[in-house]
């Protein structure tokens, strides 16, 4: 996970991090600011460009709208306006409902539904920081996507307002969007995505020798 406060400071707001000018990508969750950076990989782009397909295909004429990071989700606790908020994250993929939530930048408020795809750098902080954070703010639905293993773990706020794991799905399922009656996501389709990069790439692969030798070349 990487984790990089900006400066000496003890806590900081979405107020600072919308006068923050440089080219890193940041999260704060409850005050500390989480660097980004690097840029999702290819793959990890490929996942999330298919999955914003099926679910926008779906939602066509009805209220929800999905959205894809770069998009910030602003998480005040009661009392905070806006720009106090010590909470602002850039979920990978998110589902919104309530028109009433949407800004200029992004959303203020839980969004119904919420997807992080892994990577090395955010793994831990997507399965356990960010998924209480979620549960606090009141997301109805978490979905994890691994890339590299192919598989999703659903979880559902319960009658105790926790997200328990629904289960875990494989590229041969089609499991149900819970929060959108009678979407069911094709994992097959979406790991697909990745998998055709991989194949891509191998074969695009140039193996060189050394100079002189006329391997490769």
């Amino acid at each position: 996970m990487a984790l990089a406060l900006r400066k000496v400071k003890y806590r900081y707001t979405y107020g600072d991090y919308l006068h923050w000018d440089d080219s890193r990508r940041w999260e704060i969750i409850d005050g500390e600011a989480y660097d980004m950076s690097p840029a999702p990989t290819r793959r990890h782009q490929r996942i999330s460009i298919e999955l914003v397909r099926q679910l926008s295909n779906y939602l066509v004429g009805k209220k929800c709208e999905a959205y894809s990071a770069p998009f910030d989700v602003v998480l005040p606790v009661l009392g905070e306006n806006e720009e106090e908020s010590e909470t602002v994250v850039q979920p990978d993929i998110v589902v919104v409902c309530d028109q009433r939530k949407l800004t200029k930048r992004g959303c203020t408020g839980a969004p119904e539904m919420v997807i992080e795809i892994l990577s090395p750098s955010t793994a831990v902080k997507d399965l356990k920081v960010k998924k209480d954070l979620y549960e606090r703010a009141g997301v109805r639905e978490y979905w994890i996507v691994h890339p590299d293993e192919k598989w999703v773990n659903i979880f559902l706020r319960d009658e105790k307002s926790k997200l328990a794991l629904l289960g875990t799905f494989s590229a041969e399922d089609t499991p149900e969007v819970n929060i959108l009656p009678g979407l069911q996501i094709d994992l097959a389709q979406v790991f697909a995505a990745s998998a055709w990069m991989e194949e891509t790439l191998e074969k695009n692969k140039v193996v060189h020798g050394p100079p002189g030798t006329g391997e490769g070349e």
